[in-house]
């Protein structure tokens, strides 16, 4: 497997301070840099950026995905298997409105996958995902 080098995805945040409480306090990401305009985040070892946009409002489009209605754009990570588990727990317990609730997709076909997807109180859609088997990350 190749080196993967840490992305950087800078997004928009309708409120920079309940963006903020959403990233750290619910997701328990632990920030960097900020200033009165954005908050930069080590997202599982990547550098995700939100930057105040009080005109922003979310734009909902689906693309059908193994019966699925999935949220396009979104961006998330793949997560260990265990660490999948606990997170979605985590979630749970903290009552994220599921867009889609964790759920095993592609079931016994190649990229068998655990996934979920939830908006951000700007509307940004986030997907975690967990694989018993990494290496089938690109299978087809």
């Amino acid at each position: 497997m190749r080196k993967i080098s840490p992305f950087h995805l800078a997004i928009p945040a309708h409120n920079l301070p309940i963006a903020r409480d959403f990233y750290e306090n619910t997701l328990g990401l632990i920030h960097g840099r900020t200033s009165k305009q954005w908050a930069d985040y080590d997202f599982f070892g990547h550098q995700l950026v939100l930057h105040e946009d009080t005109e922003f409002k979310g734009h909902k489009h689906f693309n059908e995905v193994d019966g699925k209605s999935v949220p396009v754009p979104h961006f998330g990570i793949v997560l260990p298997w265990d660490d999948f588990q606990i997170f979605s727990k985590r979630l749970i317990a903290k009552k994220i409105k599921f867009e889609i609730e964790p759920y095993l997709r592609f079931e016994g076909k190649p990229g068998e996958q655990m996934t979920l997807f939830f908006y951000d109180p700007s509307g940004n859609a986030l997907e975690f995902k967990c694989f018993k088997n990494v290496s089938q990350l690109f299978a087809s």
